[in-house]
């Protein structure tokens, strides 16, 4: 008996653990982070974005990866009206980037209804590098739009100039 009670003692020991290993992240899901497309996005979420593991978030159509997290990302916005903001374009996927928060971007799907969002602390992990695992995900969305002048990413890291989108 005092076995048994030790052996279900070191369990939950290690299940409590194990559980401190894995933090949730807390996020706000996106109005229509319900609709289907997102679904079909979540489930094609990459694992890992360079070094940085997948961590859980408590929010539908949302993701992190890394710990703190240093890139966050949400399915189910509205997609954005024309903008002069820069537009670069990733595997055929057009983002707005919005150096607001610089070192951290946030980097909107332009032309994909709904909408999808990365929020990225390039003191971490390169834009490009995040956008660039995320474009088979994010690529299902439908395309209801482009923008006019694109500056198609090389993963170089070189900044391009500020764009019009229609």
């Amino acid at each position: 008996m005092k076995s048994r009670v030790s052996a279900l003692l070191a369990l939950v020991v290690a299940a409590a653990a194990l559980t401190a290993c894995t933090p949730t992240v807390h996020m706000e899901p996106a109005a229509e982070a319900n609709d289907p497309l997102c679904a079909e996005v979540s489930v094609r979420l990459p694992e890992r974005i360079g070094d940085l593991d997948r961590v859980w978030t408590d929010a539908q159509a949302t993701a992190a990866w890394g710990d703190p997290s240093a890139v966050l990302f949400r399915c189910g916005l509205e997609s954005p009206a024309a903008s002069t903001l820069q537009c670069v374009s990733f595997g055929g996927v057009d983002w707005l980037v919005d150096d607001e928060d610089y070192p951290s971007l946030r980097m909107t799907t332009f032309g994909r209804t709904p909408a999808a969002q990365a929020y990225v602390d390039t003191s971490k992990i390169s834009g490009d590098q995040a956008l660039e695992a995320l474009k088979l995900a994010v690529g299902t969305l439908p395309v209801t739009g482009q923008c006019t002048t694109v500056t198609e990413a090389t993963g170089d890291g070189e900044d391009a100039p500020e764009t019009a989108t229609e």
